[in-house]
């Protein structure tokens, strides 16, 4: 079934997938080095930016931590060679992808409490938990393909925490105009990566004619 072939590559297209984590890869390897790197280093854009993260790292430091695992047990989870061979380790990792996502989330509104990017990052975090729900109790019920569905969904969300920085080099995203375009831009790339992961589960579906 198509909805499969999207996070399992040996029974669909191999090389769309090696290209589709490729292109995810080098855009967290972008973001890290334009971001992360010169937040580190102090970069005059991010100045104020840089002071609130040192304020914050109380909350970030969970925050970043859960949303890190998240990201990286993504790609490992959906290798097909791997779950077939490490299904409890597989079962495990899904479960601390679960508890990675409520920390993420709890921690992503408490940094967010007070400012204007409240109602984007509480929209990013309930779709986040709502995905991730879903998908375990679809493998609770062995309801495989559409516990696949819905992890692709979950991924989705989670990779928007690298995707919507991408904001960061646009220079009026932190103007005084900043917190506004960021809860906006939260707030697109989320449904813009469910909708896009949909729109792959279902290609096949949609562009073939029924006889």
């Amino acid at each position: 079934m198509a909805s499969s072939t999207l996070i399992s590559p040996s029974t669909g297209r191999p090389g769309f997938y090696v290209i589709l984590w490729a292109v995810l890869g080098l855009t967290a390897v972008f973001v890290i080095i334009t971001s992360e790197v010169f937040l580190a280093t102090d970069y005059p854009m991010y100045h104020a930016y840089r002071l609130q993260v040192i304020a914050d790292r109380h909350i970030l430091i969970p925050h970043a931590l859960a949303g890190t695992f998240a990201l990286l047990a993504g790609p490992i989870q959906f290798w097909p060679q791997f779950r077939e061979r490490h299904l409890q380790l597989h079962r495990v990792l899904g479960r601390l992808y679960l508890v990675s996502v409520i920390v993420g989330s709890v921690t992503g509104i408490a940094l967010a409490a007070g400012r204007p990017g409240l109602p984007g990052t509480s929209m990013q975090a309930a779709a986040w938990i709502v995905c991730t729900i879903a998908a375990v109790v679809a493998a609770r019920n062995r309801q495989i393909v559409q516990h696949r569905r819905w992890m692709a969904r979950s991924y989705a969300v989670t990779f928007t925490f690298v995707s919507s920085r991408v904001l960061n080099l646009w220079p009026r995203y932190w103007s005084h105009l900043g917190d506004s375009l960021a809860a906006v831009g939260v707030i697109a790339f989320t449904l813009a990566s469910i909708l896009l992961v949909d729109l792959g589960i279902d290609w096949h579906e949609l562009t073939t004619r029924r006889a």
